[in-house]
């Protein structure tokens, strides 16, 4: 397992953006992360910073010792700028918790682990001693749950973890007690809100055990139409069962919005080909994007090449649009602060040049 190099950052922890998974048009990304802790050690919410350290140090000798990461990049949080932390976070790397929350500094001994071979890794001292996850492109949740799983029994072969004969792993908060799991995709809903049946499907999903956050999940909001949806309790149910019903709701979902989005088609293809257009030429040709309105446009954009009213970009080219033209990323490319107005420009500029090559027909 190795260090973290900042200039390794171009496509560090990415792959989950290449679109090869199932139902990519409309969902981004599938995320499974779990929760554990060691046994023997005060939980993280009652910790000193000599316990977090060697926490720490006993979960990275376990992983090192084994080869349980082959090919890793070991990153501890506190030695990192805010700028890179915050990076780390537009990736979809770490939580707010794991780099500080508001500007506040990280916790002690945080760290974060990235496997450079698949899409898994750890955050370590986060609200829990460790959050084993993974994130991968697309609708797939049965195959990014096997990934942390086995990850999650060599290292339970090798770590003595909490764990209580009736409440199961035993974890900082009470709703991620039993299995540990949270399982969550990112899904594009546009469809669903032209057609203003959105509160009906998220009222209808709270009403049988999950939840729906905005892009960075809990407490931020929903931008470009695009909603984190997750389980909400894991008390009592297997990770099967918690795998199966975000796979079948989910799906529903999915399902509920290709009819929406064929209902727009049918009724109001003139508004929405305007629509479309429209948003390709502020983001191709716009000389300030603040980013909320930059995640609208795409949003626009995303919505018409699913409905084959464009022929480029690329799914793919937006996904990185996302990513890189968010505010720790530009200022990062710029290799300096910028204010508010500043990252207006250099995002339009960045989402200019990204487009470019595109003459959509």
């Amino acid at each position: 397992m190795s260090n973290f190099d900042p200039a390794s950052m171009t496509s560090f922890g990415l792959e989950w953006l290449d679109t090869t998974g199932p139902h990519s048009d409309i969902v981004l990304s599938t995320r499974v992360r779990i929760a554990r802790n060691l046994q023997g050690f005060p939980f993280p919410v009652r910790t000193r910073a000599s316990d977090r350290t060697a926490v720490l140090t006993t979960i990275r000798e376990a992983v090192e010792s084994k080869g349980l990461l082959p090919d890793a990049v070991f990153i501890e949080i506190e030695g990192l700028s805010s700028r890179l932390r915050e990076l780390l976070l537009e990736r979809h790397l770490v939580s707010r918790e794991l780099i500080g929350q508001n500007g506040a500094e990280p916790p002690a001994a945080g760290a974060l682990v990235v496997s450079a071979r698949e899409p898994v890794g750890l955050m370590i001292n986060e609200e829990d001693h460790l959050r084993l996850q993974s994130l991968t492109s697309g609708f797939n949740p049965e195959d990014t749950w096997q990934r942390v799983d086995r990850l999650d029994e060599k290292l339970g072969s090798e770590l003595s973890y909490a764990f209580h004969h009736e409440f199961g792993h035993l974890t900082s908060c009470p709703t991620n007690c039993g299995t540990g799991l949270r399982t969550s995709v990112l899904i594009h809903l546009p469809g669903l809100v032209l057609t203003k049946e959105i509160n009906k499907v998220l009222q209808g999903i709270s009403q049988v055990g999950l939840t729906f956050r905005g892009l960075y999940g809990e407490g931020s909001e929903v931008v470009g139409n695009l909603f984190q949806v997750s389980n909400q309790t894991t008390l009592g149910k297997s990770e099967t069962d918690l795998i199966d019903h975000l796979q079948k709701i989910a799906g529903q979902v999915i399902e509920y919005e290709r009819r929406a989005r064929a209902v727009l088609l049918r009724d109001a293809p003139n508004v929405i080909e305007d629509k479309v257009w429209r948003a390709f030429g502020l983001l191709r040709y716009g000389r300030s994007l603040a980013f909320d309105e930059m995640m609208n446009l795409l949003s626009g954009v995303r919505l018409g090449l699913s409905l084959k009213l464009l022929s480029g970009p690329s799914v793919y080219v937006l996904n990185r649009i996302m990513i890189f033209a968010q505010n720790a990323h530009l200022e990062e490319a710029s290799e300096g602060t910028l204010s508010a107005s500043e990252l207006d420009i250099h995002r339009a500029r960045y989402v200019r040049e990204a487009l470019e090559q595109v003459e959509p027909s």
